[in-house]
């Protein structure tokens, strides 16, 4: 008698994570659908929505970091960051969908107004939110100190690490500026959504 109430805790901790990871996929899939339509059309309409990067320093194109991170310079910038943002994006909704929602904001605002301000180019691809994701996962491991945080921040590290290479100037045609401040945002979203 005294396993049953255990098992209904298994079985209905088992269902929730399930689910929570169910919805996770959902969330990650349809983004990345999104930005393929919004790439097909871009491609039929002659480079159309490029404009809705993020043009420094210009006051009125301030709305445009909540649509930079969504658009992309072609289909081969695309696909490079489809798969990253795919893997990281599901691992950190995965951990909560509210937090994610709320650490991708974060992740957005504060990577896009730092391109805004240091850039020289018109800039935009999911790779601000791709290196957000990064920094939020690492950071959860970092400030949160639960072993499953930590075992993510450490298997993300050794999988995805080399990609902190990309924070350092380098090739013009890459948004150096995008992939720092979204790193930056992404550990700002762990630290302020931290359990207290």
């Amino acid at each position: 008698m005294s396993y049953v109430p255990d098992r209904q805790q298994r079985s209905d901790g088992l269902a929730k994570h399930g689910a929570r990871a169910l919805s996770s996929a959902v969330l990650i899939g349809s983004v990345t659908a999104l930005m393929w339509v919004l790439e097909a059309f871009d491609y039929t309409a002659g480079g159309w929505l490029d404009r809705f990067g993020i043009q420094p320093r210009d006051v009125n194109d301030l709305p445009d970091i909540f649509t930079a991170p969504f658009m992309h310079g072609g289909f081969g910038h695309l696909m490079a960051n489809t798969v990253p943002f795919l893997i990281l994006g599901f691992i950190a909704a995965a951990r909560g969908i509210a937090k994610f929602l709320a650490a991708s904001l974060i992740i957005i605002v504060v990577g896009g107004l730092g391109v805004w301000f240091t850039s020289s180019a018109n800039t935009l691809g999911s790779s601000i939110l791709i290196f957000g994701f990064f920094g939020y996962l690492v950071g959860r491991g970092i400030f949160e100190r639960r072993l499953i945080d930590i075992g993510i921040a450490v298997a993300v590290v050794a999988v995805y690490g080399t990609m902190l290479l990309g924070v350092i100037p380098g090739d013009p045609g890459i948004s150096w500026q995008g992939h720092l401040f979204g790193l930056i945002g992404g550990v700002l979203g762990a630290w302020f959504l931290r359990r207290s």
